[in-house]
């Protein structure tokens, strides 16, 4: 990779507004000038700053707590510790082909204003709109997850809290579930309803969090128990019993792999923030980057210190131990009641974790309001310029509240079947990285000799990595879209290719039927 400043793409004076005195200095300002858009938004964030949101999203104390058992239950250990490196090192190959692009185009669009600028004139208009649509409504079904990932977690707390499943203890019913998901995106649209300086000062703790709450947890729950498992447990066990008839090697291992696919989501918050970053054409990618690449540290370290505490997998699944069946949660319980005669350090211990999933989904809104605040600057969304507006803290208000309003929607399809939300959530890790992959393959496709890169670049290895980025997104598509279960019945069924191919018919048929007609991909807001 190369890092170099390029005045075609990040200097000069062409577009710069010469009133602001900002242009002169940020390259980032001078270059969102050049492509035509005007600086609405309060330019404050660091590179810091920046990653923080990205490192935050990505949250391993999110991802891991919240797939553990489908590692558990796919694979076991093997498929966590080597699967995670696996799944890490294309990640980031997708990070260095996003943060490349990113160098380039630093605006708060992404991922669909990379698409129009790669895709030619002719194609721009519907690649920027099937990109812009799998990417906003992956970044929703993202938000909808990780807070209802925290309601469930509440539940299990209040459970364990009470006497556990085993003693008697109160679990809360679906309704109380929804209500807790609820309160949770009130209380992160209030936040995001905050100056960008207080949000960024939360981002930097949410950062914090995650790093010191990994290695608390990694340190203090096998170092409470008073059962560990063996190295050999943990680098060489695979875990073929499962309840799902599934037991070809390969194909537990691919199903294993979700959890940490999942986890590694979210990186593009980096490049929705750049309208906010400081020289963004440099930071913009360093956020991507160094976000993935900590988040495959940090992560590793929290599974191999939680996973040394399991010595009994059939029983970390079992819905009828204290947990009901979250896996986490009972090593956490069972490693401080084994030592202790009293699971409350594991409850508090869960709290470490709701907190850094909190500041997960707060994140996840900011990033989702920036994507709906750009999507609409450019007219692809129906009110688009309500959506639009941003307030006198220059922050675009009406896109923080119906990003949490659309997620809470999302959630309510729990009330009416599990299948149904498990649907929806599944967009949150194949939606999202689909859109990931369009820019990307416009990069080496029919961008391959045109495209022009900013300050930071891959060099001649852009084309090979961005292939390989390409090709890993349809992989995963492909494995993740297989039964999860035989036989496969509608409620075993693997209904990820059936919400994805339902959002590409949606979002087809809107283009053919009415927006082929009036959307024209992005729109400038600088006369020329």
């Amino acid at each position: 990779m190369v890092w170099e400043r390029d005045e075609a793409t990040t200097g000069g004076s062409a577009g710069v507004d010469i009133d602001d005195p900002a242009a002169a200095v940020d390259s980032g300002h001078a270059r969102l000038n050049e492509l035509g858009y005007k600086q609405e938004l309060k330019r404050d964030l660091s590179v810091l700053s920046n990653f923080a949101f990205s490192f935050s999203i990505i949250s391993v104390l999110t991802g891991i707590t919240t797939l553990y058992n489908t590692g558990l239950r796919f694979g076991g250990t093997v498929t966590m510790t080597f699967g995670w490196f696996l799944a890490g090192v294309f990640t980031m190959f997708v990070g260095l082909s996003m943060a490349e692009i990113c160098s380039s185009y630093p605006t708060s669009g992404g991922l669909y204003y990379w698409s129009a600028r790669l895709s030619g004139h002719e194609w721009a208009p519907l690649a920027s709109w099937m990109t812009g649509w799998f990417n906003i409504v992956g970044q929703w079904a993202v938000t909808t997850s990780v807070d209802f990932s925290l309601a469930q977690l509440l539940q299990v707390m209040i459970l364990l809290s009470t006497g556990g499943n085993n003693g008697g203890g109160y679990l809360a019913s679906k309704y109380m579930v929804i209500g807790f998901h609820g309160g949770i995106l009130l209380i992160h649209a209030i936040l995001n309803s905050l100056p960008i300086t207080l949000l960024s000062l939360f981002g930097q703790i949410a950062a914090a969090w995650n790093i010191m709450g990994v290695f608390v947890l990694m340190i203090a729950i096998p170092a409470v128990a008073t059962e560990r498992a063996s190295a050999k447990f943990v680098f060489t066990h695979f875990n073929t019993e499962n309840t799902d008839g599934i037991h070809n090697k390969f194909y537990i291992f691919v199903l294993g792999l979700l959890m940490s696919q999942y986890t590694l989501t979210g990186y593009d918050a980096s490049a929705h923030m750049t309208e906010e970053t400081k020289s963004a054409d440099k930071n913009g990618p360093r956020g991507i980057i160094s976000s993935i690449g900590i988040s495959i540290i940090v992560g590793w370290c929290y599974l191999l210190g939680i996973t040394f505490a399991v010595t009994n997998i059939p029983n970390l699944l079992s819905s009828d131990n204290d947990a009901g069946g979250y896996a986490i949660a009972e090593v956490f319980y069972l490693a401080f009641k084994s030592r202790y005669g009293s699971g409350t350090g594991g409850i508090i211990c869960l709290g470490i974790v709701a907190i850094a999933i909190f500041f997960c989904g707060m994140s996840s809104v900011t990033s989702n309001s920036r994507m709906v605040y750009a999507f609409s600057r450019d007219g692809a969304m129906p009110l688009s310029t309500f959506w639009h507006k941003v307030n006198k803290q220059e922050i675009p208000i009406n896109a923080v509240w119906l990003s949490t309003f659309v997620s809470f929607c999302m959630a309510l399809t729990y009330l009416g079947s599990l299948v149904a939300f498990q649907a929806m959530v599944s967009i949150a890790t194949i939606g999202l990285y689909i859109a990931y992959a369009f820019p990307i393959f416009f990069r080496v496709t029919l961008a391959r000799k045109s495209f022009v890169p900013g300050p930071f670049n891959l060099g001649r290895y852009g084309v090979l990595i961005g292939w390989i980025s390409v090709l890993w997104v349809v992989v995963i598509t492909v494995l993740f879209s297989l039964p999860v279960a035989y036989p496969i019945t509608k409620d075993t069924l693997n209904y990820t290719p059936v919400a994805v191919g339902g959002l590409l018919i949606l979002t087809v048929s809107w283009w053919v039927l009415s927006a082929r007609y009036w959307f024209r991909g992005p729109v400038t807001n600088i006369p020329t």
